[in-house]
């Protein structure tokens, strides 16, 4: 149910914001992409074209599921890509988007 979470905390939830790592590096390949991890030393591999734009555009979406639609990907297609970008934030790939910053005027 969009809008409802029942992730546990530190888990991947699709209807929250996320971006990558600031220490994530992407390199595009003609199979996708590498992901390096500057601080864990962990490298990924991205085998699908369209997870590629997903990842790289998550900063830009209020959430995954919101970056997935922007991609192309049906409501009722996202589950392998939800998994995958639920893989990528177990290894510290991706992490949540920190909350906008309210400014005291």
């Amino acid at each position: 149910m969009p809008g409802a979470s029942a992730a546990p905390p530190g888990a991947f939830d699709p209807d929250s914001s996320w971006r990558l790592h600031p220490q994530v590096a992407v390199r595009p390949e003609p199979f996708g992409a590498l992901l390096y991890h500057f601080g864990t030393r962990k490298l990924s591999f991205l085998k699908d074209r369209t997870v590629v734009d997903v990842v790289k555009s998550l900063d830009a979406h209020p959430d995954a599921r919101s970056a997935c639609r922007a991609a192309g990907i049906d409501d009722d297609r996202q589950g392998p890509y939800l998994h995958a970008l639920g893989v990528l934030a177990t290894s510290n790939m991706i992490v949540p988007a920190a909350p906008p910053q309210v400014r005291d005027t």
